[in-house]
């Protein structure tokens, strides 16, 4: 199972990622782009400018396409992720959308967690709170209308509900996307 999940920062992406590779046994987890791009000596600005997102975009599709990635793989990010981002700063997502539809064609499912009231009771106060909601709106938005036609036939669930069910709600999917 290859399962990408999708938010804006501070909505517990990360944790999820880990708690799921604890359960999926042979699973690895796919650091986010940020991570990997810092690792080969990329520096993001803060907050990031649009070619920073672009660069972040580009290492998301390469790693959902990467020859070397596991069958059994948990991805922190999507490139979906990204092109939120560059949707909330106001620049133009397009530009890679031909990369898109190989990219998401990897994937079995996506998963994509949102802002509710429990988050923003529950988790650490969270950076650029403007950008964030930006963030979460453009993402809901794309998630849904697809401009690209390049992840309409993949699963998708949206965690709006209890962070401590979030776990269970993704392995069920995972279980029902599976058969």
């Amino acid at each position: 199972m290859r399962i990408a999940i999708s938010g804006t920062h501070g909505t517990g992406k990360t944790t999820l990622a880990e708690a799921l590779c604890e359960r999926l046994p042979g699973h690895i987890l796919t650091d986010e782009p940020y991570y990997l791009l810092e690792e080969q000596g990329y520096e993001c600005g803060f907050p990031p400018s649009a070619e920073d997102y672009r660069a972040m975009l580009a290492c998301a599709v390469r790693s959902l396409l990467a020859p070397s990635a596991s069958a059994g793989a948990v991805f922190d990010r999507s490139p979906l992720d990204y092109l939120a981002y560059l949707a909330a700063i106001g620049a133009d997502p397009s530009e890679q959308a031909d990369a898109l539809r190989p990219a998401f064609a990897t994937l079995d499912l996506l998963v994509v967690t949102v802002i509710t009231a429990e988050t923003e009771r529950i988790l650490p106060d969270a950076e650029l709170p403007g950008l964030r909601a930006r963030m979460n709106d453009a993402l809901l938005e794309l998630v849904y209308d697809d401009p690209f036609d390049a992840w309409t036939d993949l699963p998708v669930v949206e965690l709006s509900g209890p962070l401590d069910e979030r776990r269970e709600t993704v392995l069920a999917a995972a279980v029902a996307v599976s058969r």
